[in-house]
């Protein structure tokens, strides 16, 4: 690690706020990749007569089971469960001569009966899509089985939060990254070649922002149909000159500095100057702007979704459950785990790019004991403190 490098990791350390705001978040957003794991109505791992099967990556039907449905065994009915765990008996799961159903959905996996093979579930056995068998109207309550309670249409909440989470993290990281390259460029070029480049690009962008970029979406999807990849498309197509302005200003500034004019004099080609020498300085304003296009991003997300022109009805979105707890005020579990949900995921992204933004500021350093103070004050303490000494 470079030195300079180096600096920059001592001083997000030094801010422990944003230091620990990084683990949580990478521990959620950890388990959220693995949501298939955590919350299925499939088992994790199958053992049918030795053949050890994964149904969370792979297609298997009933009759690969020993049943009678080329559709794809459901695992949460106690015949199918039977039939993995007797070995593909049918009469037995069939029939159910001696009570075998019962035992099953009382879990009496001891029964000797139910040795030739097994099945490992994840801690939540309902997935993002599916219904919950529970008696009872929906919206239903928290319960041991479903932790955080279920929707309208009995699906089940917390497994919901888990895909949501990850779908919204995924969708902000792509959409932040390749609109913040797109922005960073096109502002590098207004601002250090200025002239009429500067003047016809700001020209473009007066009218390009002047675009409705919300009803266009709508209108898009209206005729192409909502998907994920076309919501992808169309924010960073709109969401690019974000930071233009910013990245804009701060090379016309440092344009006409002595390191610059040396450079050209030398023979550096405007490439290697701009991105290699002045992006850098640049790199706190830009930075500073980051954490309001990642909210920015996660917001307008939510809010197609919560307007119903977001992501299509079966994914696991976040502002679906958002429109979901405005209509069923009598399930206040909605609205919590809605609220909660937002308030955390943005609250650990805001306080990251804070830590990510002081460490990249040549004005802060890390001071031993956590604190990121400016480098002059502490350059005055150091001299101070040494003129002290020498008296």
């Amino acid at each position: 690690m470079s030195p300079i490098n180096k600096r920059r990791w001592q001083n997000f350390r030094g801010n422990r706020r944003a230091y620990w705001s990084l683990l949580i978040f990478l521990v959620l957003f950890g388990l959220s990749l693995c949501a298939e794991f955590l919350a299925n109505n499939k088992p994790i791992m199958v053992n049918y007569r030795g053949d050890i099967r994964m149904p969370v990556f792979s297609f298997y039907s009933e009759k690969s089971y020993g049943g009678d449905f080329a559709t794809e065994a459901v695992y949460k009915d106690p015949e199918v469960a039977c039939l993995i765990l007797s070995g593909g008996v049918a009469d037995d799961c069939f029939d159910d001569p001696d009570g075998t159903l019962e035992l099953i959905e009382a879990g009496a996996y001891e029964h000797p009966d139910f040795q030739k093979g097994w099945a490992i579930w994840p801690p939540i056995r309902n997935s993002y899509n599916n219904s919950v068998d529970r008696p009872g109207a929906a919206p239903l309550p928290p319960s041991s089985e479903n932790w955080l309670g279920t929707d309208d249409t009995k699906r089940d909440v917390m497994a919901r939060v888990i895909y949501g989470f990850r779908l919204s993290i995924v969708f902000t990281l792509i959409v932040t990254s390749v609109a913040s390259v797109i922005g960073v460029i096109a502002g590098a070029v207004q601002g250090y070649f200025g002239g009429w480049v500067d003047l016809g690009f700001q020209r473009f962008l007066e009218i390009f922002s002047a675009v409705p970029s919300l009803y266009i979406i709508i209108i898009l999807f209206a005729i192409l149909g909502r998907s994920f990849w076309l919501l992808v498309a169309l924010s960073i197509f709109f969401g690019w000159p974000a930071l233009t302005g910013v990245v804009r200003a701060e090379f016309l500034r440092a344009r006409n500095l002595e390191y610059v004019r040396a450079a050209q004099s030398l023979g550096v080609s405007n490439w290697t100057i701009m991105f290699r020498h002045m992006l850098p300085n640049a790199m706190v304003a830009t930075l500073t702007m980051l954490p309001f296009i990642v909210t920015g991003t996660i917001g307008a997300l939510a809010s197609l979704d919560f307007l119903g022109f977001g992501l299509p009805s079966s994914a696991p979105s976040l502002g679906e459950l958002t429109l979901q707890a405005k209509q069923n005020l009598q399930a206040p579990w909605l609205g919590f785990t809605a609220f909660f949900t937002f308030a955390i995921m943005l609250s650990l992204l805001v306080f990251i790019f804070e830590g990510v933004r002081d460490a990249f500021d040549p004005r802060k350093v890390f001071v031993p004991g956590g604190a990121v103070t400016e480098a002059a004050e502490q350059e005055d303490q150091t001299a101070a403190t040494t003129a002290g000494g020498r008296a």
